[in-house]
């Protein structure tokens, strides 16, 4: 049984207001997982974002706060909202509305990992979906929602950098006859969760590191954007997805021996970004 939902990067004292987040690089497999499991222990792997909190660890030394689950995302999605629960996976639901993340079988309580794989032979009870809600995602979103409530309140905005990782293949079909292929794809929904100049900035602090940079194909972001985005609130949300390749082994889901020199050059973009965050802070109303 996994104890903790997230681990937390406390900058003494928090002199920015953004905030990093990696929902998707828990590796704390209980041993109840793994046996409920139809998946060997490396390929239930498949779907993390292995090593994506190392990547932002630093943070704190920059001011910066960070947040980053334990649980992993093939037990339970945290970029997903609480109600997207798939009925071919979670017994005793009614019927739901069509929904293309449960269709295939990326709810909540995921039904696959990459390449579509099985996870269960069967499917769970109601009850242990809601356990794994109870234990994992309400703790993890109550815990963000009050770090992003007291960074707006002290700073007069908010700026979440939600971090992921990507598969080198996931974007072959869109640039398989392009030079630009990116390294990094930043997810506003489309302006939608994410004021212009914010996106601007953190695009410029990767490619100022010498990173190729797309904006929300294919990937625009998820449920955390969606639900936290509110820029006339001056809370901003930017996803982040970062090729795997140029800092790991993807089969071996181990870290590559570029690892420690791809830490360093985040650690510049996080600095970057951190630096943004308190330069552009507003100015809070007099009470």
């Amino acid at each position: 049984m996994m104890h903790t939902a997230y681990t937390l990067g406390r900058p003494r004292p928090c002199t920015t207001s953004v905030v990093f987040a990696s929902p998707h690089s828990g590796r704390a497999y209980s041993k109840d997982f793994l046996r409920a499991t139809i998946l060997d222990t490396h390929t239930i792997r498949s779907s993390e974002d292995a090593f994506v909190d190392e990547l932002i660890s630093c943070a704190p030394r920059h001011g910066a706060q960070t947040i980053a689950a334990t649980a992993p995302r093939a037990y339970i999605d945290l970029n997903r909202n609480s109600d997207e629960l798939d009925p071919a996976v979670v017994s005793g639901l009614r019927r739901v509305t069509h929904n293309p993340r449960i269709s295939s079988g990326l709810g909540v309580v995921p039904r696959v990992v990459a390449n579509g794989r099985a996870i269960y032979r069967g499917k769970l009870h109601l009850n242990e979906a809601k356990a794994r809600l109870d234990a994992y995602w309400h703790p993890y979103h109550d815990q963000l929602r009050r770090m992003l409530d007291v960074t707006r309140n002290t700073f007069g905005q908010a700026i979440l950098v939600d971090c992921h990782s990507m598969p080198h293949e996931a974007i072959d079909a869109l640039h398989q006859h392009s030079d630009e292929r990116p390294d990094v794809v930043l997810g506003d929904r489309f302006g939608a969760a994410a004021a212009a100049h914010v996106v601007d900035h953190i695009e410029a602090a990767f490619t100022n590191a010498g990173l190729r940079v797309a904006r929300n194909a294919p990937f625009a972001g998820a449920f955390i954007a969606q639900h936290y985005g509110r820029p006339s609130r001056n809370q901003h949300v930017v996803q982040i997805e970062i090729d795997r390749a140029l800092y790991m082994d993807e089969d071996k889901i181990e870290r590559g021996p570029q690892f420690r020199g791809f830490q360093r050059l985040m650690e510049q973009v996080i600095a970057d970004i951190a630096g943004f965050g308190r330069a552009s802070q507003v100015p809070l109303a007099a009470e």
